[in-house]
């Protein structure tokens, strides 16, 4: 027998894929992958998601395609099965964090270039070189916790 509240799961998927559009991720991916953080398996066909989340297929396709495109989603077929199922890739938070990281860093390599454009010395350079600095020490600090956050997650704590 499962404690699953189906109804309260549906509240959360809402809430959840709220907050992860606010942050920025496209509405209908977010609801995409907060549907699939709910299932038991991980994964769905869109249909399968088209039906929790009370919208078409269709509606699914691009976003599954769109979280395919940030490795949140992989797309994998059975042998004799018509149906795509979509499942959440193993890493795909640790994936997110890398690729965000990745773009830090090219963002710390161009805020140099203004650095030196608007001049070390004036107003806007010091503000360029403290934000150049901010995301530098983001990029060095990432590794960090990733390997912490793998141990953590490796330890069961």
């Amino acid at each position: 027998m499962s404690d699953r509240d189906e109804d309260a799961l549906a509240r959360f998927v809402e809430g959840f894929a709220l907050e992860l559009a606010d942050a920025g991720m496209p509405r209908m991916a977010a609801r995409v992958l907060v549907a699939l953080l709910v299932t038991e398996s991980g994964g769905a066909t869109a249909g399968e998601i088209g039906e929790l989340l009370r919208v078409s297929p269709a509606a699914v396709s691009g976003a599954v395609r769109y979280l395919g495109q940030l490795e949140m989603v992989v797309k994998e077929r059975e042998p004799g099965e018509r149906r795509d199922r979509y499942r959440l890739s193993d890493d795909m938070w640790y994936e997110s964090i890398a690729r965000k990281d990745r773009i830090y860093a090219r963002w710390a390599r161009l805020l140099g270039d203004g650095v030196k454009a608007a001049g070390s010395e004036t107003t806007a350079g010091t503000r360029l070189e403290d934000t150049r600095r901010f995301f530098e020490f983001v990029t060095a600090q990432t590794p960090d916790i990733m390997r912490r956050w793998r141990a953590v997650r490796d330890s069961g704590h």
